[in-house]
């Protein structure tokens, strides 16, 4: 005689047992605990596909802040070589440098209203060390980086930041 039970209730085992309430709700309880592979692959999937949309955006955000650094460095420079002229007719000489705005300059014309103008000079976000012409290729003086690649000429984020810009 076949015994039939209210669902879930007295359920009939694979070797012929039947199961109390407790012990089936404890089987689906360990069933349950974990995630199926296929589960993991759909998440892994997903964000794999939102960090190749994300991420690329992110990058040129920075390269975008750096090359907005290195054109406030420019403008700052410039301004305190303005100064520097201001007091000593002069803008500093090629040999002199942008050493000139933060130690008095030991050769060329030595000026002589000399004050410091920088407390240190900066590096360009890409850690090289801004670039001065007098006279310039592009202006009275030049001052510039050569950008991420570190070599004058180039595009994009390559491409050299000037004082003429």
């Amino acid at each position: 005689m076949e015994r039939f039970a209210a669902p879930g209730v007295g359920a009939v085992t694979p070797h012929g047992a039947t199961m109390s309430m407790h012990a089936l709700l404890n089987r689906k309880r360990s069933r349950s605990k974990g995630f199926t592979l296929i589960e993991l692959m759909v998440v892994l999937v997903i964000i794999g596909v939102l960090a190749a949309l994300i991420v690329p955006n992110m990058l040129d955000r920075a390269d975008d802040a750096r090359v907005t650094a290195a054109r406030t460095d420019v403008n700052n420079l410039m301004q305190a070589l303005k100064l520097y002229k201001l007091d000593n007719l002069r803008y500093p000489t090629s040999e002199q440098g942008l050493q000139a705005l933060v130690a008095k300059p030991t050769v060329g014309p030595i000026p002589s209203n000399w004050r410091p103008y920088l407390d240190k000079l900066p590096s360009d976000p890409w850690k090289n060390p801004y670039q001065y012409a007098n006279p310039g290729l592009k202006g009275e003086i030049d001052v510039y980086s050569f950008g991420a690649d570190g070599v004058a000429g180039g595009d994009g984020k390559n491409a050299d930041i000037g004082s003429w810009q």
